[in-house]
């Protein structure tokens, strides 16, 4: 992760912070706290980590799980039936979370698993936007939050290391996308169009950007397993397609944090390939970690791979992220594609009462009672 500032005087030109590999998340878990970080039946997980001098110490509630209600999963009216009739399930997640504080500002990770397979993560970021003098008069690199009070442009810029093994090990990447297609003899009244499909078959190929226009999303499929209908079965990675770095080409930032230049690298799997940023981004003078790893341009179509995927924020400060911020949201997700046969919910009951069972002691309904601490 990186938070490059954007604002250029000799007050901020040099801030680029690596919240995860100089300050290290782990180390900066909260001790989550019953009914205002997590609520519901739940149940914590303590983490051990180490400090300065390899000791060891236990965060008490680092880790939060639960399960909750998250409306409507799906649902159909007959209406040419008299009277109309209709049925409808209930969707839930299990969630595992935890928060971080790195100095001024408070990250949570949400993991989100569905009934019907996707996968999500959300990171929630808040805390206190940093501040610091402002000139008088229009100043366009930080938001007047109070009178002199400016807090610069910044990003808050992620990568999401996933070491995908979909139905085995050897899998390959599509890029998926939606096409318009001209008036023509075929198209005559200029309404259709079509998703292609291009296999990412190096790790040259595979550093690409988001377009959110054409509908871009990255298909991980099994090079081995099919599904009924005699197709590779996958997941498609959907991304938010947020800016990626800003800051200009050949800057000091963009060559210490280049991986956030791309929306989705792929690379072939290497046990030590484990940092975006490389092992030491606060020492190291740039094109550590991602750069590195491609640079022999590796098969990535039918081989052990692994994504990583850039996401984030692009905050511009409003007054009202003053003096404490609200949560802001970046994520993507992971959504079945091909990867069952049908749908698979569909075996998801109703309650013998009337209602949904699923619904049944969902967190909006949990009383204190319910929660279990260890």
């Amino acid at each position: 992760m990186v938070v490059p500032y954007g604002e250029p005087s000799p007050t901020h030109d040099w801030q680029n912070y690596f919240d995860a590999g100089e300050y290290q998340f782990g180390r900066l878990a909260n001790s989550l706290v019953l009914g205002c970080d997590c609520l519901g039946k739940i149940q914590y997980l303590d983490a051990t980590v180490v400090d300065d001098f390899c000791e060891p110490f236990v965060i008490k509630n680092a880790i939060c799980m639960h399960e909750e209600d998250f409306g409507t999963l799906w649902k159909h009216t007959d209406v040419l039936a008299s009277p109309p009739t209709g049925t409808v399930r209930r969707q839930r997640r299990f969630v595992v979370s935890f928060f971080v504080t790195v100095g001024n500002y408070d990250y949570g990770f949400y993991w989100y698993f569905y009934l019907d397979g996707r996968i999500e993560l959300e990171c929630k970021a808040t805390g206190i936007v940093f501040t610091s003098g402002r000139p008088e008069g229009e100043y366009e690199y930080a938001t007047e939050m109070a009178p002199r009070l400016g807090a610069p442009c910044h990003q808050h810029l992620f990568s999401a290391r996933l070491d995908v093994a979909i139905d085995g090990n050897k899998c390959h990447v599509d890029e998926l996308e939606a096409k318009r297609l001209p008036i023509s003899p075929e198209n005559p009244r200029g309404n259709a169009f079509i998703r292609t499909a291009i296999r990412l078959k190096t790790e040259n190929e595979a550093q690409r950007v988001a377009a959110m226009d054409k509908g871009r999303v990255w298909r991980i499929a099994s090079s081995e397993a099919k599904n009924r209908l005699g197709r590779s079965t996958g997941y498609a990675l959907f991304p938010e397609g947020q800016p990626v770095l800003l800051a200009a080409d050949g800057s000091s930032i963009w060559k210490r944090a280049n991986f956030s230049t791309k929306h989705l690298w792929v690379t072939k799997y290497a046990r030590d390939e484990l940092w975006a940023a490389g092992y030491m981004p606060n020492q190291h003078p740039g094109f550590a970690g991602l750069p590195s790893y491609v640079k022999d341009n590796r098969p990535v179509d039918g081989e052990d791979i692994v994504v990583w995927h850039t996401f984030g924020l692009t905050h511009f400060p409003r007054v009202e992220d003053w003096p404490m911020m609200p949560v802001d949201y970046a994520g993507f997700k992971l959504i079945p594609e091909g990867f069952f046969d049908r749908n698979p919910t569909l075996d998801v009951p109703e309650d013998p009462n009337g209602k949904d069972s699923s619904d049944l002691h969902g967190c909006c309904h949990a009383t204190k009672e319910l929660a279990t601490e260890p």
